[in-house]
């Protein structure tokens, strides 16, 4: 259980370590934009087609400009989850962690329930062992022959 408990731990690490990773919508390619959270297939062929169009993007009105559907908004939080302009994040929006490595939780935070595989617990018996039953108590047997 513990190993299943640890696997789960060094996986929930290193997928958070692919979340917060940083990509200019200039260099990346369709697999690096789509590991940004918000940028699905259709939006990263998007973003191709207009990079492969009109050249490399000059900054963020520009890519709102040329990529249909991200208004400032939706900008702020692709740009929170990683997406960069010319290695630029959007104004405003609070930059991603740029290493791999997760921030670490606020002391007091509750910790995120790892996934569990439901394992039947031993069903505990009733029965004694039977030198038990055989062999009265002596504190009890001595109580018994003094009255």
């Amino acid at each position: 259980m513990i190993k299943k408990l640890m696997l789960a731990v060094a996986t929930l690490v290193a997928s958070m370590g692919f979340a917060f990773a940083q990509v200019d919508v200039n260099k990346g390619d369709a697999a690096a934009l789509d590991s940004v959270k918000g940028v699905g297939p259709a939006m990263s062929k998007a973003i191709i087609d207009a990079r492969t169009k009109g050249g490399d993007f000059k900054d963020w009105s520009d890519f709102q400009k040329r990529v249909k559907g991200v208004a400032d908004k939706r900008a702020a939080q692709l740009s929170k989850a990683g997406l960069q302009v010319n290695g630029q994040s959007k104004e405003g929006a609070p930059m991603a962690a740029a290493s791999g490595a997760p921030k670490a939780a606020p002391a007091g935070a509750p910790m995120a329930a790892a996934p569990s595989d439901k394992v039947a617990k031993p069903a505990k018996s009733s029965a004694k062992p039977a030198d038990m039953k055989a062999k009265p108590d002596a504190k009890h047997e001595a109580a018994k022959s003094a009255t």
